[in-house]
């Protein structure tokens, strides 16, 4: 059988004629298939795998179809995609409103509506669709490299929107995303004016859901190895600026979630009771030495804590949230940040905290779920038996314990393995006594669980350790990777007592903060070693920019606004004053752009201005015509009552028409388009009163030489014959008389 490939086969149809060669519609449908795809492409990180399928396979086939100028598929087709489609979303999300359920919908539409570009309205639904969707990306993300690709999204929109709107000729693309660019660049003051004022009632992307879903961090709870799983994730927790000089490395402790109930499986903060914790175990925290000033910005996190640089007295409020601190020293807000804020405070690294006498809440650190490491407890009572040790003090019994880590073949690994039975029970014995290698909550947890055995009080505190200085722009970034676990323990006299057990095993991690990191892969241990101090310095820059961008535009808050107020003038400044002067600037540029739009509607084509100044002249010379006459008629109406005195008059006129309508070779030879001829004449006839070049001199030679008429004649519009040989240059129309 043999291959069709004749100029009616499918395969002859789909061949590409190149991309200027193609005609006005098809083009026009793939350039605008080519943008759906490039707005959709970000949303594949979110979306079910058969969704992004099912665009991928549907923008293909419309694609096809513009390619073989074939028709569109019937109606009960896509209908039947389409109720498919609502089923798959209910399947995956497990209901059809809500943000994911939301984007895949709207994703499906858009796809199936390119199923329906039969006319300009259809597009125009697209067009809406397309806009809808650049916002939904928000909801996910506002990075900087999103934001831009999103910019580039809107103007490919625009430029689509534009040659929708040209429905005659074979317009460029490149006209057309230039007529879009400089729509934008228009509505770029009105943007800024809406971005630095319009007020900010609260996270401008983000639902409720979003508090902590999908959002890695720190967690209300730690299980083994759920602090080296976060570690694992190399993304910005926060950015730390210190207003002065920095601490130390080994200073850096930012305080996240306490911990201290313990059910043999998993650590959990202890539940408020129904008076305040601090009537039980009081904070009674005493600063010494100097503070240090620092400037946090906090991306959005998963829990309500805030982790702070220990330990932080004061804490100012953010925007409409109000940070309190309990007395385990966490600061807490009412709901997780869902957008990023930042907030400056002072730290001092000399502290002391709790009751420096036993009381009553104390109790709550020393309780052991019973049956679950047994081989634990028993190796405290054989150190509590040691006349050592028999009525040593809490500080004692530390130091004896983190001796025992240091000496005891213990290891740090980022991938120590599952500890404990399926049931996860006997974790803190297998790791203490047996397989000695974990990461730090592994360390932190056993220490707690000897300490208490011991009868000391002891409890796990979760947050970050060390920081990496970006010397771009000074600015700290405590990375995920930064996570880390350690204990206090009540020492009376003293209060509570950090102790790290992760320094006593691996020093490097705390005074250098080295952090662990999973081994590199093929493709980054190449690139390393090409050239590792490029690839640090381009991070550093790409953080710098990112950094530059949250700060400057993320982070412009509600109190930046107000703050902007007071610098122009306003004492007590509210968001009332916000809207009157945003009213204000909207009223105004209203106002210019009308009187703009006001005075281009009187403004007149210099082309047209020139030639109605000509006809005019005519009109004084007795020969009266109505203003849309154009140059040859009125050539040859000239011809008609004055003869052959007429005919430089006429010749000039013809002319005048070449320049304006003839083919850009005709024009005197130049490849000039009309819009610079447009603009040379423009600079050429500034003068009201004078008319410049050689056609315009003609002009003004014949209708001096013109006699007048005796009696007034009035012209008509018809076209009329033009007189003969008036232009022999190539593409100029000849006509005879």
């Amino acid at each position: 059988m043999k291959r069709m490939t004749g100029p009616t086969s499918p395969i002859a149809q789909l061949r590409w004629p190149g991309w200027r060669h193609l005609p006005r519609e098809t083009r026009d449908t793939l350039f605008l298939l080519g943008v759906i795809g490039w707005v959709i492409a970000p949303h594949a990180l979110h979306l079910p795998a058969w969704c992004v399928a099912l665009a991928l396979v549907m923008l293909l086939v419309r694609a096809t179809l513009a390619l073989g100028h074939r028709p569109m598929p019937p109606r009960w087709l896509t209908t039947l995609v389409l109720v498919g489609a609502l089923g798959a979303t209910y399947l995956s999300h497990g209901t059809l409103v809500g943000k994911d359920a939301g984007v895949t919908l709207v994703v499906v539409l858009m796809s199936l509506k390119t199923m329906e570009l039969r006319a300009r309205r259809d597009a125009f639904v697209v067009f809406f669709l397309g806009f809808f969707l650049v916002l939904t990306h928000f909801l996910y993300s506002q990075s900087l490299l999103l934001a831009a690709s999103m910019l580039v999204a809107v103007w490919a929109l625009l430029t689509a929107v534009v040659l929708a709107h040209m429905p005659v000729g074979h317009p460029s693309l490149a006209a057309a995303a230039r007529l879009a660019l400089r729509m934008c660049l228009f509505g770029a003051p009105v943007m800024f004016a809406l971005f630095v004022l319009f007020p900010r009632f609260g996270p401008l992307w983000g639902l409720p859901e979003d508090a902590t879903s999908g959002r890695t961090g720190l967690g209300n709870s730690m299980r083994m190895g759920s602090v080296a799983e976060l570690a694992l994730d190399d993304g910005v927790a926060m950015r730390v600026r210190f207003l002065g000089a920095a601490p130390p490395p080994e200073a850096l402790y930012f305080r996240g979630p306490v911990l201290a109930a313990f059910d043999g499986r998993e650590w959990r903060p202890l539940r408020e009771s129904a008076w305040e914790p601090a009537q039980r175990v009081p904070a009674a925290l005493q600063v010494e030495g100097p503070g240090w000033a620092y400037e946090l910005t906090l991306e959005p996190t998963k829990v309500a804590v805030i982790p702070t640089l220990e330990a932080t007295p004061q804490l100012p409020a953010f925007d409409e949230l109000q940070p309190r601190r309990r007395a385990d020293l966490q600061w807490v807000l009412p709901r997780p940040l869902m957008e990023r804020h930042r907030v400056e405070a002072v730290a001092y690294l000399r502290f002391r905290h709790g009751p420096r006498e036993p009381v009553l809440g104390l109790q709550d650190y020393l309780q052991l779920p019973p049956g679950y490491n047994p081989r634990t407890l028993a190796w405290a009572a054989a150190l509590r038996r040691d006349p050592r040790y028999a009525r040593a003090d809490a500080d004692t019994l530390a130091r004896a314990v983190l001796a025992h880590i240091r000496r005891g073949g213990f290891s740090y690994t980022l991938s120590p393995g599952l500890y404990g039975d399926a049931e996860g029970r006997h974790a803190i014995d297998e790791f203490w006594l047996d397989r000695k290698a974990g990461f730090c909550e592994h360390f932190a947890a056993a220490f707690v669980v000897v300490m208490r055995a011991l009868d000391v009080p002891a409890r796990i505190v979760t947050g970050y350790q060390g920081a990496e200085r970006n010397p771009l722009d000074g600015y700290y970034l405590v990375r995920h990777s930064h996570a880390h676990a350690w204990a206090e323990y009540w020492q009376p006299g003293r209060g509570w007592v950090r102790a790290d057990p992760t320094a006593a095993v691996a020093p490097e991690r705390i005074e250098h903060a080295v952090a662990l990191r999973p081994a590199p892969g093929l493709v980054q241990s190449a690139l390393q070693a090409v050239n590792a101090q490029f690839w640090l310095d381009l991070r550093h820059r790409w953080e710098a920019l990112n950094n530059a961008w949250n700060q400057w535009v993320l982070n412009y808050s509600r109190g930046r606004q107000l703050d902007l107020l007071r610098r122009i003038g306003f004492r007590a400044p509210d968001w009332r004053d916000l809207a009157l002067l945003l009213i204000g600037l909207l009223v105004a540029a209203s106002t210019a752009a009308a009187a703009w739009a006001w005075w281009d509607r009187q403004r007149q084509d210099p082309w047209v201005r020139r030639y109605q100044r000509v006809r005019r002249r005519l009109g004084r010379h007795g020969l009266q015509t109505p203003p849309h006459t154009p140059p040859r008629t009125l050539a040859v109406l000239a011809l008609e009552h004055w003869g052959e005195a007429a005919r430089p008059l006429a010749q000039a006129l013809i002319e005048l028409e070449a320049q304006r309508y003839a083919p850009s070779s005709a024009r005197l030879g130049s490849k000039k388009t009309a819009a610079s001829l447009l603009s040379r004449w423009a600079r050429a006839f500034r003068s009201a009163s004078t008319l410049a070049g050689p056609a315009e001199e003609r002009l003004l030679q014949a209708l001096a030489q013109l006699p007048p008429l005796t009696r007034p004649v009035r012209g008509g519009a018809s076209p009329g014959p033009a007189p003969a040989t008036v232009d022999d240059r190539p593409g100029v129309p000849r006509r005879s008389r």
